[in-house]
C-alpha cells in the first residue's frame, strides 16, 4: 500500500513526535508528587532511560506498544511495511542491549508497557514505587555488608 501523504509532509510528521511521551510524562508526575526524586531523559546514561536515580543504580524505561513492538498489542504499519519491520526489530534487539548493559553493571532495571500504565494507572505506579524501594534497600543493605 502506498503511503497517503508526501515524504515531505511524512518528515514532518516523524520529526513532531517528541521523545518524551505523554504516559512518560503523566508516570513522572506523579512518581514527583509522591515524593520519588529522580532525573529524566537522562542522555548520559546508555539507553536513556525516561527516569533514573543515579544514586541508587535505578533505570526505568517506559516503553510504548507500537515503538517497542508489544507483544499484545505492537502491529506493524500497512504502508512500508519493511521498513517497520526492520525500524522495530532494531528497536527490540536495543531494549535487549541496553538490558543486558544495566544487568552486568548490576543496576535496578525495570521496564513498564503503555499498556501497563493503561490498564491500572495507581497500580503501575505502586509497582514503580515498590521496586525503587526494593532497590534502595538492596542496595544499603549490601554497603552495610561491606563495612
Amino acid at each position: 500500500m502506498v503511503d497517503t501523504v508526501s515524504k515531505e509532509r511524512r518528515r514532518e510528521i516523524m520529526q513532531s513526535v517528541r521523545s518524551q511521551s505523554s504516559l512518560e510524562n503523566l508516570v513522572s508526575r506523579e512518581l514527583w508528587k509522591r515524593g520519588i526524586r529522580f532525573r529524566k531523559n537522562v542522555k548520559s546514561l546508555f539507553g536513556t532511560p525516561d527516569i533514573a536515580i543515579k544514586k541508587y543504580k535505578i533505570v526505568i524505561f517506559i516503553d510504548s506498544c507500537f515503538w517497542h513492538a508489544c507483544e499484545l498489542h505492537g502491529r506493524i504499519p500497512k504502508s512500508n511495511q519493511e521498513f517497520w519491520r526492520k525500524k522495530l526489530e532494531r528497536n527490540k534487539q536495543r531494549d535487549k542491549e541496553v538490558q543486558e548493559y544495566y544487568l552486568k553493571r548490576k543496576w535496578h532495571i525495570k521496564r513498564v508497557w503503555e499498556h501497563e500504565i493503561k490498564k491500572n494507572f495507581d497500580q503501575t505506579v505502586n509497582d514503580i514505587i515498590d521496586f525503587i524501594d526494593k532497590a534502595k534497600n538492596n542496595l544499603k543493605l549490601n554497603n552495610k555488608s561491606e563495612k
